[in-house]
């Protein structure tokens, strides 16, 4: 577990594709579970640990998790993840087809399918839908694939992953979505990749990144476009 970012109040780990943030009924161990067993190693400390899970990652992305250390910090973190206040998400994404303008900003509507797990995102508003904006940038292009950055504006339900399908630009790996064929270890081609905030007790600006997948098209594709 590569930790990120560590203060008295906040701890930011780099999450793996195909591990699962908070426990689920796989009953497979959750990052959350890990990090608590980190800090009960590293400060000595009996009982149980405090560890506030602020937001979430999909099972198969990669990226920045940040969890709360302290009660003071965590209903903070929490106000500011759901009024996206001072709080700013920007994720890396792997693409087959090139999007229609190099940059813009997606506003959809989006239903979510319960029983299938998936979203699905409409022109205009239509019922039980509600309004997800992102905006993207063409950073890179390989020989079949495109390097996409983006920027969320609101937190839907797969989100990224619904909003691009829909421009036809489907990630890498995500049959969910469109994707062709599957990602050998299973993962999808997004990566949470910067996370920028105010510190919610020192109010002190933050910035934590996530280096990229260490695979080979994650290296050549940001190779001289992002660090990591």
């Amino acid at each position: 577990m590569k930790i990120l970012y560590e203060d008295n109040h906040l701890i930011a780990v780099a999450k793996k594709a195909g591990d699962i943030v908070q426990g689920d009924k796989t009953g497979d161990v959750p990052l959350s579970d890990l990090v608590k067993d980190y800090l009960k190693e590293k400060y000595q400390k009996p009982g149980n640990v405090f560890l506030g899970v602020v937001h979430r990652l999909d099972r198969p992305v990669s990226g920045v998790v940040l969890f709360a250390k302290t009660s003071k910090a965590l209903p903070r973190l929490n106000k500011m993840f759901a009024e996206h206040e001072a709080v700013r998400k920007t994720y890396l994404a792997i693409v087959a087809n090139k999007p229609p303008q190099a940059e813009g900003t997606l506003t959809h509507w989006l239903t979510r399918n319960e029983k299938q797990n998936t979203a699905r995102a409409y022109d205009r508003e239509v019922p039980n839908s509600k309004k997800a904006v992102l905006d993207y940038r063409l950073l890179a292009q390989g020989e079949r694939y495109f390097l996409l950055e983006i920027e969320l504006h609101t937190g839907r339900h797969h989100q990224i992953r619904c909003q691009l399908a829909k421009i036809g630009c489907p990630i890498k790996g995500d049959l969910k979505y469109g994707a062709p064929r599957s990602n050998p270890d299973g993962s999808i081609s997004l990566h949470a990749w910067r996370l920028t905030l105010e510190h919610p007790v020192t109010h002190v600006p933050l910035t934590i990144e996530a280096p990229v997948p260490s695979e080979r098209l994650w290296q050549e594709i940001t190779k001289g476009k992002v660090k990591g």
